[in-house]
């Protein structure tokens, strides 16, 4: 076969070829990742969480909810701004429930000098915060390079080209927490993983577009739990499974006011079938 028809067979090849990969080496794995542990805010430094009373946490309706962000550890990829979108979208969560009055998005750099079941409570008090939503996250990313990767043929020649299998694990984790007992109400995760080749150039940039869509993934996941949850709270709440509620005075919720009130609008409404049905005879 001529130098001419082989360059040709090399040209047409070409798009059948290209990005074509053999693994016949051992992988090196490198993990990297950002992170903002809950324990670690709640109890620093190894403490010990104490046991949980028996009583249950009693909440006085309607509630004033805080919403923030467990502080990380290190540098975070997360921007301010997007800090501040998934917050909003906890708040969004909450919204229009009957028993939240108001909903407050805190900054994380309270909770930066307020560690500790102690340190969220005085935060809380300083906001008049009943109920702490606390935003958390993990992401761990694992890059493994392999010995022989991707071969790839040009105009000139072939060329090989190292390649990387990338993964990228996601946590967004939702905890809310009864303020004046730190206890635990119930809690809302979003988990997301997902698994991609690169060749070694794009390898930084394929990890950077999986941490982007693995937190927007995960957060998706989140916010469908946590409106699942907080219809189940709701639910247990009212059995007086999960806490003891009673409503505020002078908040117009339950109670004789609240009932009167009812019972009021249901006349009123009776009144007016009733009269309509006159008028049309």
């Amino acid at each position: 076969m001529t130098g001419k028809r082989l360059t040709l067979l090399a040209t047409l090849s070409l798009p059948f070829l290209a990005g074509c990969s053999f693994l016949l080496g051992s992988e090196e794995q490198v993990r990297s990742g950002e992170s903002s542990s809950l324990v670690d805010y709640l109890y620093p430094d190894g403490q010990i969480p104490p046991p949980a009373p028996e009583e249950l946490p009693r909440l006085d309706l309607p509630l004033r909810v805080g919403i923030a962000f467990v502080p990380s550890a290190g540098r975070s990829d997360l921007s301010e701004a997007q800090k501040a979108a998934l917050m909003q979208q906890v708040a969004e969560a909450f919204r229009d429930r009957p028993y939240v009055s108001s909903i407050e998005a805190i900054s994380e750099h309270y909770l930066r000098s307020a560690k500790g079941v102690l340190g969220m409570q005085q935060v809380a008090g300083l906001h008049g915060i009943d109920v702490m939503a606390l935003v958390s996250y993990d992401q761990i990313s694992f890059s493994s390079e392999r010995d022989s990767a991707l071969l790839y043929w040009t105009i000139v020649g072939t060329a090989f080209v190292k390649g990387n299998s990338n993964e990228v694990q996601t946590l967004i984790d939702t905890a809310v927490f009864d303020v004046s007992t730190a206890r635990l109400l119930f809690r809302a995760p979003g988990i997301h993983s997902q698994q991609r080749n690169s060749t070694f150039f794009d390898n930084a940039r394929e990890l950077r577009e999986l941490r982007s869509v693995g937190f927007a993934a995960a957060n998706e996941h989140m916010i469908v739990n946590l409106e699942h949850e907080l219809g189940e709270f709701e639910e247990q709440a009212k059995a007086g499974e999960t806490a003891t509620v009673a409503w505020r005075d002078g908040s117009g919720g339950g109670g004789s006011s609240g009932a009167i009130f009812l019972l009021v609008l249901f006349g009123l409404a009776f009144l007016t079938l009733c009269r309509k049905g006159r008028s049309e005879l």
